[in-house]
Parts: C-alpha cells; structure tokens; sequence
C-alpha cells in the first residue's frame, strides 16, 4: 500500500487593483471539503517551487494567469489518506491577475470576487480565512 509522506503545497491568494480578493467555491465532487469556498491551493509537483506551484494551481483552478506579488506565510494542517495521518505544509502567495477570464473545471463550481469585509457572506472555512488574512495583513 501507498503510504504517503508530508505534503508540500502552495496557495494564490489572488488580489485585484480594487482590493478585491478571488474565491473558488469547490466541487461538491470533491472529497476535501466538497462545496467549500477557498483560495486556489494544491499539491506541489515533483521539483517544483511553491511559487511556481501557486501561479499552476491559479491556471488550473481558474485559467487566470497571475504574477506573485509575495510570499505571505505558511500553514499547516492533518489530512487523512486511507487511514494514514498526512501533514500537509503549505506556501502562501499574494498574487496580482494578469489575465480577467475566469474558466473552472467543474460546473458545479463557483467564484467570488470579495472585499475583506464580504469574506463572511461566503462559506469560507478558518483555514482558508487565515490565509486571506496572511495576505491582507502583509499588503
């Protein structure tokens, strides 16, 4: 069996010229916290620099492109995978969009454009909320 080890990953906290900040509500397909709203994340690829991480996942998620302003902090947090308590360390970027077409992969799926003070009109859990704030607070 495939156990795994620590996970790297690397987060967009996307900010527009307005102070706006970019959340993607997740696919209710999804089995991490399916239909939650949050900032672009993912897994870094092998060899790969968060920073470079972030601005994949940014495309991925969204189909923006996106410029790293910054690194803005850190998070950590436990997954569980099959049974086996994963930690998972993660890059936190503040990012500036370079491209305003918005594609995302799932239809179920949604984004937001959000204020700092509309954050909690959107089911935005504390984990992503942090991250948001690493950012506002660092800009």
């Amino acid at each position: 069996m495939d156990i795994p080890g620590d996970k790297r990953l690397a987060a967009a906290v996307v900010m527009d010229d307005e102070g706006r900040v970019l959340l993607v509500r997740r696919s209710e397909r999804e089995r991490f916290l399916p239909r939650v709203w949050g900032v672009p994340c993912g897994k870094l690829e092998p060899d790969e620099s968060p920073r470079d991480g972030a601005l994949r996942e940014l495309k991925e998620e969204t189909g923006l492109r996106g410029e790293v302003v910054r690194k803005v902090g850190e998070s950590s947090f436990v997954s569980d995978y099959r049974g086996h308590e994963t930690k998972n360390w993660q890059d936190n970027f503040l990012v500036r969009p370079l491209s305003t077409d918005i594609t995302l992969p799932a239809p179920d799926q949604a984004y937001a454009w959000l204020t700092p003070s509309e954050l909690s009109s959107v089911d935005i859990d504390e984990y992503n909320l942090d991250i948001v704030r690493q950012a506002l607070t660092n800009s």
